[in-house]
């Protein structure tokens, strides 16, 4: 399994709103901004997005660097705005192989001041090279689900399908 670190920063940008306004539009409150995958060891940007992957009901695209695969450790770094307050902001990410379910992660963020941009970065280790799968056989063939929440309360569930160029 891979072993996981968690950076975290937080930007206060508003006032907050009530627990009952959250639930009515916790779909319009959260956003992703921007992400970037670096080499773990270098720390050099290998891609990046500005695309809300956030946003339900379409599967999104990522066209990754191949070399990506080769890298002992990625840190992926999200910055997400939310206009209302969670007490504790989480991830489960799930990789799938043509439908298959490979890997799941957990990811715990905690409390998110209301009216903020955060930045959040995960470092994942990678398996072994001999463990690796060819960026060819990936290639379209791998979808990564993100589903955020607060709590037990869902927030957004979306899909990206990565392309190794």
């Amino acid at each position: 399994p891979s072993r996981i670190k968690a950076v975290v920063s937080t930007q206060s940008t508003g006032a907050a709103k009530s627990s009952s306004h959250f639930m009515a539009t916790k779909m319009t409150g959260f956003r992703l901004n921007w992400m970037n995958l670096r080499d773990g060891d270098s720390g050099k940007v290998l891609w990046q997005g500005d695309d809300d992957l956030s946003a339900s009901n379409t599967e999104h695209e990522a066209r990754v660097p191949k070399k990506i695969l080769k890298c002992k450790s990625v840190a992926r770094e999200i910055n997400f705005s939310s206009e209302l307050e969670m007490k504790r902001f989480r991830l489960e990410q799930r990789v799938y192989f043509k439908g298959e379910c490979l890997e799941e992660w957990f990811f715990e963020f905690g409390y998110v001041i209301p009216g903020s941009t955060n930045t959040w970065q995960n470092v994942i280790e990678a398996a072994a090279a001999d463990q690796m799968i060819p960026s060819s056989v990936l290639n379209g063939n791998i979808v990564i689900e993100n589903a955020f929440f607060d709590g037990n309360d869902e927030i957004s569930r979306s899909k990206v399908r990565l392309f190794y160029v």
